[in-house]
């Protein structure tokens, strides 16, 4: 396509765009026809939809060319109508990828500012060939941008437009895909380290009313990925559960943090609205949990692939840690309401990992869990889940899958075999024990959280 330079050089910018995506959609088309495998954009096309769609000066002694706002517009309806009308999806995600695939130079801005207003207009008026294409766009690229593009429709459908919340929940039935990547994305950006990345209400109401409808929509990435091909590094989580379990343990302690001055029953606002919506998320994390032994079987997975990963809990403990210590100092809040809120979010962080270990979606060692633990203070549900019964996977010693973005960090990665157990010789009268020494308490008011080795639990899972 290199040839048609000369030719785009005299017209103005918006007919030169028009005119170049005309030429992008037949050379890609040609190029699927010719079968090559894979399919690869040259870098001569490359340029030019840098040059002549986002304006990117070829050389420094030419100057940028630059639409108007309404050159703009018009641009992105042709560019909606473009994706609209091809009906081969290779196509439309090979242009979408020789449009929007970050290259790491100076156009990359451009593309992201384009990208933003592309997908915000494709959510507006419903095109699904765009959002099939961005929910692609979001599995490949680099978590960065993937928040950035998410922060963006945040801003344009929660704060910006009044009343334009529903336009956004839209495209649950319209791209389940992009809604899942969406979510995904929304729980990175928003991790509630601070009130400016605390999800605004509107969106917090939406996303559970999603899952709550269909509580597989936070694994439709997962279940339509292939599984021999392994994650890009630093792209999202292939499931938005890491960060759904981050905003429900942490929520009490992160609104409370954050809150106005108390109502006169000693609760915020911000809580009153948002308590009860993150109580039904939780429950409904939960549930999706509940849901992957039969998905993970079927696939040949249950004990090989984890789909909450470590890294992200030891991070989670860690921020719950500097929440407890902010709580103990806040100034507007009852010691009663600071150990209620502290509780909750620990009885939380509990259930998520039981439910987790116990479904398979945490693959992990007791230990593991009692070292990232060990600066929490107690809690009695935590400890039952921190003392509780090892788990055994039947395939524990298949190697896991390079799927995972964090695979050869597994505990399961290292294990040797196991030998055959021998049987048990009759107990002996017990000693009394001697407890373990606990980790230094971060938090005075609070006993540290110890591992009690002699603690029974009776429970056992029954599968």
């Amino acid at each position: 396509m290199g040839d048609i330079r000369q030719s785009l050089l005299p017209r103005d910018v918006l007919s030169a765009a028009k005119e170049l995506l005309y030429h992008l959609d037949i050379y890609i088309c040609n190029l699927v026809q010719s079968g090559r495998q894979p399919p690869q954009v040259d870098s001569k096309t490359l340029e030019l939809v840098e040059e002549f769609i986002l304006h990117a000066p070829k050389d420094r002694n030419t100057p940028a060319r630059r639409m108007s706002a309404l050159q703009e517009l018009q641009l992105l309806e042709i560019m909606c109508s473009c994706f609209q009308e091809q009906s081969r999806d290779t196509v439309r995600q090979l242009m979408f990828s020789a449009l929007f695939s970050l290259q790491g130079n100076q156009a990359d801005e451009s593309r992201m500012a384009l990208l933003s207003k592309l997908v915000s207009m494709a959510v507006a008026v419903g095109r699904v060939p765009i959002l099939e294409c961005a929910a692609t766009w979001l599995q490949r690229t680099h978590r960065v941008y993937c928040v950035r593009l998410a922060q963006v429709l945040v801003d344009d459908y929660c704060s910006m437009v009044p009343g334009s919340v529903p336009t956004l929940q839209n495209i649950h039935s319209a791209s389940p895909r992009f809604c899942c990547q969406f979510i995904t994305a929304v729980t990175t950006l928003y991790d509630l380290t601070s009130e400016e990345l605390t999800p605004p209400s509107e969106l917090l109401q939406m996303i559970v009313s999603w899952i709550q409808d269909d509580p597989r929509l936070v694994l439709i990435t997962f279940l339509n990925t292939p599984l021999s091909g392994s994650q890009p590094i630093s792209s999202l989580d292939v499931t938005p559960l890491g960060g759904l379990v981050r905003w429900c343990v942490k929520a009490p302690l992160a609104y409370r943090r954050d809150k106005k001055p108390p109502l006169t029953n000693g609760t915020s606002e911000s809580e009153t609205e948002v308590g009860p919506l993150f109580s039904a998320l939780h429950l409904s994390v939960l549930q999706v949990f509940m849901l992957l032994p039969n998905i993970l079987n079927e696939k040949g997975l249950f004990g090989r692939l984890a789909l909450l990963q470590m890294e992200s809990l030891a991070t989670l403990t860690s921020d719950l840690s500097r929440l407890l210590d902010q709580a103990d100092k806040h100034t507007h809040t009852s010691s009663a309401d600071t150990q209620a809120l502290s509780q909750l979010t620990l009885d939380r962080l509990a259930q998520a990992l039981q439910v987790a270990m116990a479904n398979g979606a945490l693959l992990c060692a007791r230990e593991d869990l009692r070292a990232i633990c060990s600066r929490l203070p107690h809690n009695n549900l935590l400890q039952l889940v921190l003392s509780g019964p090892v788990m055994y996977y039947n395939n524990i010693h298949t190697p896991p899958l390079a799927f995972s973005p964090h695979a050869a960090h597994s505990p399961i990665a290292s294990h040797p075999p196991h030998p055959p157990h021998p049987a048990h010789p009759p107990h002996p009268a017990h000693a009394p024990h001697t407890p373990l020494a606990a980790h230094p308490s971060s938090h005075p008011q609070y006993p540290a959280q110890p591992f009690m080795t002699g603690m029974p639990f009776p429970f056992r899972p029954s599968h």
